[in-house]
């Protein structure tokens, strides 16, 4: 459709009103941006609400400073409501997420004539389960463990103090509506270990038909997503929905606009979501707990029941399960040439082009057979359990029962599943007309002091065609944006791992920072290039004092967390107070502590690794001077990219110029991004390593950085 002029105008005139109510001026790049998306949905064509033109996006790299966020807002909620869709806004973090709703929304709404609702969409696992808090306080109350099998489901600890009373204040704060049920707006960081305690899943929940369903956190948030105008997601959660085959959580893309917000995570996230692993020895763990928990069965159900039958079936496949897992151990223990001595604890084999060996190859293929049937036979289970939830048929269960034994058993049957997933990718033949690279599939083996375990993987190489198939295919119309989009100045990178369609448009908004003036990139002198790693390690822990000393407040930036502490430990005790790195405790913990060292005029040096080389916005006084320790090249071990180089190299192809330069330029970029968060902002960015100056791709790494005046030591 073409826009209606009215349409343009309720843009027009949101914009100027927004400005107007936050006091701030236009920004070329933000206008660029609204115009930008406007023109992208206004070009697509449909018949009855369905798209007709060819399926594309509206890719656009907006760097920090532009106002994406509202900017996007801005366009796309009237062409949204113009086009009858709704709009998802899908962010990597759950930061941005809360920003978005608890800020840059109600501004909108606030400061201009547009009139929309929105709701807050995470998943299941992000919210308060009552029926399994109930459980805990029920189980820590109890002398006789038989009274719930819950017990069973996870790794008891007494290792918090005060554990019951932590509990019973959040069953008080929730009961009194002071906390919403939402981990994310728990005033504390609750550690995951205690936090599964109290949240379920899609399979153990009993849904309306639990007794807790009229005041459940999750259905609570989940109220209003089918009416609102605008949904706020995470990939996360899109990815889980997809994966469910669309519009099972969230609407389905046919019938929405999607907003990718962070969307250099995408490829990554997509690639998670559809990978998949087995520990051996860790499942038969968890078939002994199974067997425990079925043990427990038969006084609660009749004996000639489709249930009692069915536990004597999950029994006996549990037992031919455990059988073909432990042959599967002892063929991959003897026949992987993994490395590993008595001080590497931990080792990994990765198999060439994803083939396996014919014998582990045959032993998959049981594998696969043994776990669909015990899969299969735990369904029945579940479904003879949730009978009993339904007043419309005739259960051979009582409703007590079922509501005791269906989240053990729904656990147990999601593990199944999770198992029938790596199986499935083992035994799965690639199509002979298929160009793509094979998947990666490897294997990890650890020991401990009494235990050791081998654990298989799999995954896809590459999320292209995952992603075209179910989201760029089926989406009415989809924005993607990031201040990192573009790799080496370019979006091949990008099209190449997220398999945008062809008809994509893409735009590179210019910065309103003035970078020469605002900050300088420095490439000091170095003894060693951290190809020597430890001569390189020596050269920072002497290097680094000498960089922060004239500094208040400076991030360092590491790329493994053993680096990361093993220079602290050098270092801290020649400057007490001073180091702060992120694993001291929660992030933003560790930022507050900053932020209060620098407001009491004290010096502050932070050590983090990836995610503080993205995550973190520290404006102001607060930053002003990012040390880059190495060029942020990705772990060569990883079986991911192996498994890509590998095909790459197979074409004739260059991986290292093709995927590792051009992914690191991207998380260079992220990295120094970090420095300047406003226009007022001031500072330096110091990299320390050599490489950039030294070899023939520094050269573009350097170019790829926004246009800071350079120092260059020679």
């Amino acid at each position: 459709m073409s826009v209606p002029e009215s349409v343009k105008q309720e843009i027009q005139q949101a914009y100027r009103d927004l400005l107007a109510g936050k006091g701030v001026n236009a920004r070329y790049g933000q206008r660029l941006m609204i115009a930008e998306i406007a023109r992208y949905l206004s070009a697509i064509t449909e018949q009855d609400g369905k798209r007709t033109s060819p399926a594309s996006a509206c890719v656009v790299e907006a760097g920090t400073g532009t106002g994406k966020t509202l900017g996007y807002l801005v366009a796309a909620i009237p062409m949204a409501k113009a086009l009858d869709k709704q709009l998802v806004v899908s962010t990597a973090t759950v930061a941005l997420q809360d920003q978005i709703v608890s800020k840059d929304l109600p501004d909108l709404l606030k400061h201009t004539d547009l009139r929309f609702t929105w709701a807050l969409a995470k998943g299941r696992g992000r919210y308060l389960c009552m029926s399994r808090l109930e459980g805990r306080l029920h189980e820590q109350g109890a002398t006789d463990s038989d009274n719930l099998p819950l017990f069973l489901l996870d790794d008891q600890t007494d290792e918090v103090p005060g554990s019951r009373e932590f509990y019973e204040d959040m069953l008080g704060k929730y009961g009194s509506r002071v906390w919403d049920g939402d981990r994310d707006h728990w005033p504390q960081q609750i550690p995951d270990e205690i936090w599964r305690q109290v949240t379920t899943d899609h399979r153990q929940c009993t849904n309306r038909h639990c007794s807790y369903f009229d005041s459940c956190a999750f259905f609570d948030a989940r109220k209003d997503l089918e009416t609102a105008d605008v949904i706020v997601a995470n990939h996360d959660l899109v990815m889980a929905d997809l994966a469910l085959g669309g519009g099972a959580i969230l609407p389905h893309p046919d019938k929405a606009i999607f907003i990718f917000d962070e969307a250099h995570h995408l490829p990554d996230k997509a690639l998670s979501h559809f990978a998949a692993q087995v520990p051996l020895h860790g499942t038969q763990y968890w078939l002994k707990q199974m067997s425990q928990v079925l043990a427990k069965m038969p006084p609660y159900l009749p004996p000639s029941s489709l249930a009692a039958k069915s536990v004597e079936r999950i029994s006996e496949a549990s037992r031919e399960l455990d059988n073909v897992l432990q042959r599967v151990f002892e063929e991959a223990e003897s026949q992987t040439p993994w490395d590993m001595t008595d001080e590497r604890r931990a080792a990994q084999w990765r198999y060439p082009d994803g083939e396996l060996p014919e014998s582990l190859q045959a032993l998959a293929l049981e594998s696969l057979h043994a776990t669909a049937l015990l899969t299969r036979h735990l369904g029945v289970l579940v479904e003879e359990l949730q009978k009993a939830f339904d007043d419309k048929r005739d259960p051979d269960l009582d409703r007590d029962t079922a509501e005791a034994w269906y989240p053990v058993i729904g656990a147990f049957h999601a593990r199944a599943e999770d198992q029938m997933r790596l199986w499935k990718a083992w035994t799965t033949q690639r199509a002979e007309d298929d160009r793509g690279p094979p998947p990666a599939r490897w294997s990890v083996r650890q020991r401990w002091e009494h235990s050791e375990d081998i654990s298989f993987f799999s995954s896809p190489v590459l999320a292209d065609s995952l992603l075209y198939t179910r989201l760029w295919s089926q989406v009415y119309g989809a924005i993607l944006t990031s201040a990192t989009l573009t790799a080496l100045g370019r979006f091949d990178r990008l099209k190449a791992r997220a398999g945008l369609p062809e008809e994509s448009k893409y735009l590179v908004v210019p910065s309103s920072f003035r970078y020469s003036d605002m900050a300088t990139v420095e490439v000091p002198s170095m003894t060693a290039l951290p190809t020597d790693a430890d001569a390189f390690a020596d050269a920072l822990a002497e290097r680094l004092p000498t960089l922060w000393a004239e500094e208040k407040a400076t991030l360092v930036l590491f790329t493994s967390r053993r680096q990361m502490i093993e220079t602290r430990d050098r270092l801290a005790a020649s400057y007490p107070d001073l180091i702060l790195t992120q694993d001291d405790m929660a992030k933003a913990e560790v930022l507050r502590q900053h932020c209060e060292r620098v407001d009491a005029g004290k010096p502050s040096v932070l050590f983090g690794v990836a995610s503080f080389a993205e995550g973190i916005d520290l404006p102001g006084h607060y930053l002003s001077h990012v040390v880059i320790t190495r060029l942020p090249f990705a772990v060569p071990d990883d079986p991911i990219e192996a498994s890509l180089a590998e095909w790459v190299t197979q074409r004739g192809g260059n991986p290292f110029m093709e995927i590792t330069v051009p992914d690191a330029s991207i998380k260079l970029v992220q990295a120094v991004g970090r420095l300047l968060r406003t226009e007022q902002d001031r500072g330096r960015v110091t990299i320390l390593d050599r490489r950039i100056v030294s070899r023939r791709y520094g050269q573009l790494l350097l170019d790829s950085l926004p246009p800071f005046r350079r120092v260059i030591e020679r």
